[in-house]
Formats: structure tokens, sequence, C-alpha cells
């Protein structure tokens, strides 16, 4: 046995369920950069999963809260930086295979990685196991996330921030575009902007997609006046 099989072995114990298709599991935990079938479909299927677990345990455990705070409440629990952090909970990084490159240039703790991977998972198992597995391991990993986000312990999600600001006065639309992708398969960046009615408002960088449009969000309202710049 080697140590990657050790570890889905631990990762399996962790996580407390019988699997009915291990290859399930296995594939939920093949990045993109080892070979054809990867985890991407799942991580798909996952992220709809995710959303709808989340949202319905927030719909039932804040029943004072908005639509507005429940959007804001939601989009913040399963940002990247919240999914990176669970995901390290259950060492999904040093359960991946990745291919070399990847795993040289720190794929394993790269946080739109790890984000991914969690996803993967669960879309793994609810195929497995069903909605209410799913629905458990989600909320097991992710309940103290939302008291740390209730708390202002994690990053803030700027894209969500941006867009209320935005259409609190009329339903303008909010665009985002990648304009660059830089760098190799392994250790990409990509160069984002943010537009509202055709007009760019800000742009950013990230190693994902994910993480440059939330720096560009970030620098369009620092340019509304609505948060300070970093740093100062």
């Amino acid at each position: 046995m080697n140590v990657i099989e050790e570890r889905i072995n631990a990762l399996k114990e962790r996580l407390g369920l019988s699997w009915r298709n291990e290859e399930l599991l296995r594939l939920a935990l093949t990045h993109s950069s080892y070979g054809h079938e990867n985890n991407q479909r799942l991580e798909f299927l996952g992220d709809a999963v995710l959303e709808l677990v989340i949202s319905d345990y927030l719909y039932r455990h804040y029943p004072t809260y908005s639509e507005g705070e429940l959007t804001r409440l939601r989009a913040a629990v399963v940002c990247e930086p919240s999914l990176a952090r669970v995901a390290r909970e259950l060492e999904l990084g040093r359960c991946l295979f990745m291919g070399r490159g990847e795993e040289r240039s720190g794929g394993r703790e790269r946080p739109s990685i790890l984000a991914d991977a969690f996803e993967s998972l669960l879309g793994a198992i609810y195929l497995d196991q069903g909605l209410p597995a799913a629905a458990a391991v989600a909320l097991s990993y992710l309940k103290n996330v939302v008291e740390d986000v209730l708390a202002g312990r994690m990053e803030r999600d700027y894209k969500t921030e941006l867009q209320e600001l935005l259409q609190k006065e009329s339903d303008v639309s909010i665009e985002y575009a990648i304009l660059r992708e830089e760098g190799p398969d392994h250790n990409k960046t990509f160069t984002a902007a943010v537009y509202c009615r055709g007009r760019e408002m800000g742009r950013g960088k990230g190693h994902s997609k994910k993480e440059a449009e939330q720096q560009a969000a970030c620098r369009a309202l620092v340019g509304l006046g609505y948060i300070q710049p970093r740093g100062e």
C-alpha cells in the first residue's frame, strides 16, 4: 500500500462512511493534472449539493434573517477560503492524486484546489450515500464556519458586498471577465475585471478565477470608497 492509499484509508475512517463504490471517492480525490478522468464533474455536482444543504440549514436555524442576510451568510460560508479551511481539517490535500508539476508548485495547499476537492468529495458522497449523508458531512465541518462568519472571523465575500451595494438603488447588471491567464498549467495566474453597465470598476489577480474575481470586486469597493485599501 502506497502513502496516498494509506492517507485515503485514514480519510475514510474520519468520514465514518461505508462506501458502496470506492471508485467515486478515488475520482473525487483525482486532480485534473493527474489525468483525463478527474474530479471536475463531481465538483460541479458537489457545488449544487453544498448550496442546497447550507441554504436549508440557514433557513431553518436563522428564522429572523432576511433574504439578503441569508444570501450574504451563505456566500461567506461556501466561499473558497471557507471550503479550503474544512478541506485542510480533513487533510484532503494529502490525499489527492495530482501531477508532479502541480505538486511541486504547492498544489496540495492551494486554496482553490482544496475547495474544489471538498465539493468533489460531497458530490461523491451524494452519489454513493445520498443527500442525508452528504449533508451530515458538510454540516459537521461547516457549522463552525457559520459561527465564525457571524462573529466576523472569516474572510469577506467582496463579490456579494459589491452586488448588494450596486443593486441597492436599482437592479443593475454586474459582470466579471477573465482578461488574462499567465503561467504554466500547474501555476497559473488569472486577471479578472468587474463591469457595471459596461464600465470597468476594478481588476484583480489570483491563482484561481474565483480569487481573481474576488480581488476585482475588492478593488471596485475601494474605488467606490466603501472599504479602505489594504494596508491603510
